[in-house]
């Protein structure tokens, strides 16, 4: 397993994390019982996985909690989250914390988020919640402080960007793929400047697992005139990418590719299937797609900035 370093945090962390929520939820939305989705965690983990994502809306918390016994919290890296949707006050974050604290089944937090966060709620919770947050640090049950952005509303990161004035974020959760690679300017130059740790959410998910939804996807973009069509082949978009000496499949190309790119760290994969899983601890230890398949991939998507990849 290769590890980094999570920016200014210092935390040494493996290059792929495990996400606890997505449309599968370690299993929990798909049909897994809590004992298939445990098993998932603790593979994860003894194939040297030590980042951790959850959220308290994900309602796998526990499942972290009762998977993480036995192994040493030190070597782990916990991230959980307090959603913001909805009415947000400092009183109901404490007792939010405090609630993740016990089904994780530990004395502090990693990383705790404010999720899912959009431009016009960010100042609020800045002025009203973060300082309930840095009180909670104080006391050593949260390590660094971290903000994720609600990716499909807002696919150009208006809010991640309004983030990026406030030197207060140690880790940002950011969406981005092959498809919107709109963050590199836009968040990832900033945030080396800053050292600030970043997560990577949708490298993969519909588009990029499904060719039926990568082509209405394709589509779009040009309909959109985010893509010139004379650039990309209709029915078959990243066809060019499979080759001898490339990837040997898209999920393969999507998260080598997000991987190397500069100034991301760690690249969450979510899944319920342990044969998913092993699949892409296998991805994230071979080396950087061909730099002019990258470049390619730069060239055709340069414009977007209206899509997730859902």
């Amino acid at each position: 397993m290769e590890y980094t370093t999570l920016g200014r945090t210092g935390l040494k962390v493996s290059v792929i994390g495990l996400g606890c929520g997505g449309p599968s939820r370690i299993g929990q939305a798909t049909g897994n019982s809590e004992e298939e989705s445990i098993a998932i965690v603790r593979h994860g983990i003894n194939s040297g996985i030590n980042f951790i994502d959850t959220a308290e809306i994900y309602r796998t918390e526990k499942i972290v909690g009762k998977a993480i016994e036995g192994f040493k919290r030190e070597d782990l890296v916990l991230s959980t989250k307090k959603s913001t949707w909805g009415t947000i006050r400092p009183d109901k974050v404490i007792k939010s914390f405090e609630k993740s604290l016990k089904n994780l089944g530990t004395d502090y937090v990693d990383i705790y988020h404010l999720h899912g966060v959009i431009l016009q709620d960010y100042d609020s919770l800045y002025s009203e919640v973060v300082p309930s947050l840095l009180e909670i640090r104080d006391q050593g049950k949260i390590r660094f402080l971290g903000i994720t952005e609600r990716f499909n509303p807002d696919p150009d990161h208006s809010m991640l960007q309004r983030a990026l004035q406030d030197d207060i974020w140690d880790v940002m959760m950011v969406g981005f793929n092959i498809l919107n690679q709109s963050a590199r300017e836009r968040i990832f130059l900033s945030a080396m400047e800053k050292k600030i740790g970043i997560l990577i959410m949708f490298a993969v998910r519909l588009a990029l697992s499904r060719p039926k939804r990568l082509k209405q996807c394709i589509e779009e973009l040009i309909q959109n005139k985010q893509i010139n069509p004379s650039t990309i082949d209709k029915e078959d978009p990243l066809g060019f990418l499979i080759h001898d000496n490339g990837a040997e499949n898209i999920v393969d190309a999507a998260y080598r590719f997000c991987h190397y790119e500069p100034g991301t760290h760690v690249i969450l994969s979510g899944t319920g299937n342990l044969n998913h899983l092993k699949e892409n601890i296998n991805i994230m230890q071979k080396p950087p797609l061909p730099k002019k398949d990258v470049l390619k991939l730069k060239e055709i998507f340069k414009n977007v900035d209206s899509i997730t990849g859902q």
